[in-house]
């Protein structure tokens, strides 16, 4: 299978051909592999690769939605037995997993083949993925610009063509910043959607989940169907529809209500480009039959608080996990093993009282309740996924080393202001690369949150808008397709149901 070839088809379509005899999981990982070893040297999005492991390969052959995949698992957050988890972090370093954790379970019982890590901010804890142990992520639109974090690695090998599809983790936007960096599809699930066991109840205040990244909205869909948690010992639980999360991409969504706006909570305003894409697409939205306002929402509590009660649980949660990390390691809590932000946060962290939690929680209830009475009277929200377009690398962190956890907290949920609410909130939300920008040709990310365990909406939604407003054209500077390689072919020609 030449690259041109195996990069032009989603997930999907690779498992339809897996399916049909036509290409074999070992000639996919084959054809994923080169394209790593031709491309991760411009982009830093994968930290380590491997051969496929036998019972995957095994499991691939028995078929299945995803079967046979190329897949590559986010460096934090997921345990994959005999591998090393290192969080982005000198800390880390080395540290290995002894056996699966739930989720990776059900990226096997799926039938994806795991071949590597990608790349994530130390502990996650940044929207751009630069980390002092694995470098800086690159984008693939343009290799001077950040690919959003923290899950970056996993958006920058998606949207190059290395993988079709790729775990992502989100806890304020970590899987929706780099979709929109980056021109791929991300989707924020509601809280109980997936596990975090069982080393963990639930991360970060239950603010964190695990999804994916991808350049269809099927592919997405699919993803959500194969990791949606059972309820035993899960501290949170909630029932997917009846017949799954793909079949509703193909569903017409009806006449929703839709509320827009340009600005966010934080009282900053977006850049033009964004402004004049939330206009596009709430017109478009309106040709498509919707029902579209603009719309000024309070979100329970003012931006200052929601930042504080934020500092609160994550860094609590971080100096935890550090004090643990250290233990295992043996390693010190220094400038030696720690970024300055980080240090600086568990510092905050060592500091936060039971009292300061529980407020912490008291105000994520108000926030939850407000966030949740919206969609009695809408159906969908649309924003910018971000304020601005992409930085330079090496910009977002100057000064991190002058800021306290609060500081770098409030830096963090500033550079992404639309998203963090949701994950308090437990909320669906997602990011499509709808448009772009006039001046840049970059990709231009925008937002539809939805109610409570109403992804069934916003896939049905995304599935309209991705025939009306199609992207899979649209191709970065750095893309597997245009690497001169090739692997060996028993395909016929694609699917025409197929992206990227």
């Amino acid at each position: 299978m030449k690259l041109n070839e195996y990069a032009g088809y989603d997930a999907i379509g690779l498992a339809k051909l897996v399916a049909a005899g036509e290409v074999t999981p070992h000639e996919l990982s084959e054809a994923a592999l080169s394209a790593a070893h031709a491309i991760n040297p411009t982009l830093n999005a994968i930290v380590e690769v491997w051969s496929p492991e036998a019972r995957d390969m095994a499991r691939a052959m028995q078929g299945g939605t995803l079967a046979g995949v190329p897949f590559l698992i986010k460096d934090l957050g997921v345990s994959m037995a005999g591998k090393r988890s290192e969080l982005g972090s000198r800390l880390a370093e080395g540290m290995v997993a002894p056996s699966d954790s739930c989720l990776m379970r059900r990226f096997r019982q799926a039938g994806l083949v795991t071949l590597g890590r990608s790349a994530t901010p130390e502990m996650a804890f940044s929207t751009t993925t630069e980390s002092v142990q694995q470098g800086a992520t690159s984008n693939p639109w343009d290799p001077t610009l950040m690919a959003g974090g923290s899950s970056g690695g996993a958006a920058a090998a998606v949207a190059s063509g290395i993988v079709p599809l790729a775990h992502a983790t989100d806890a304020a936007g970590s899987i929706r910043v780099p979709a929109a960096y980056t021109g791929l599809f991300g989707m924020k699930p509601t809280r109980g959607r997936s596990s975090s066991g069982p080393m963990a109840d639930e991360v970060l205040g239950a603010m964190a989940t695990h999804m994916g990244l991808s350049r269809s909205v099927r592919d997405s869909a699919a993803l959500l169907d194969a990791i949606q948690c059972e309820p035993a010992g899960e501290p949170y639980y909630t029932p997917a529809p009846q017949y799954g999360f793909l079949r509703e991409v193909g569903l017409a969504p009806g006449t929703l209500r839709i509320g827009y706006m340009a600005h966010a909570w934080n009282g900053a305003r977006s850049q033009r480009t964004m402004v004049d894409a939330v206009e596009r697409v709430a017109l478009r939205l309106e040709h498509l039959g919707h029902r579209v306002e603009p719309v000024t929402l309070s979100a329970g509590a003012s931006w200052d608080a929601f930042v504080h009660a934020t500092t609160s649980i994550w860094t609590a949660w971080l100096a935890n996990g550090l004090d643990g990390i250290a233990a295992a390691t043996g390693r010190p809590l220094t400038p030696d093993t720690l970024e300055p932000a980080t240090l600086a946060s568990y510092q905050y962290g060592i500091n936060v009282s039971a009292a300061d939690y529980l407020h912490a929680l008291d105000l994520r209830n108000t926030v939850t309740r407000a966030i949740g009475a919206w969609f009695h009277e809408l159906d969908v929200l649309l924003t910018p996924t971000l304020p601005g377009m992409p930085l330079r690398l090496g910009l977002y962190q100057q000064g991190a080393e002058r800021l306290d956890g609060l500081g770098w907290t409030d830096h963090v949920l500033s550079h992404a202001p639309f998203s963090a609410f949701f994950n308090m909130a437990g909320t669906p939300a997602m990011s499509m690369p709808l448009c772009t920008d006039a001046d840049s040709g970059l990709p231009v990310g925008l937002q539809f949150a939805a109610g409570f365990g109403r992804e069934d909406v916003l896939f049905r939604l995304a599935g309209q808008l991705e025939q009306a407003m199609p992207w899979a054209d649209r191709k970065p500077r750095v893309w597997a397709g245009g690497v001169a390689a090739s692997m060996p072919n028993k395909s016929a020609e694609p699917d025409r149901n197929t992206a990227g």
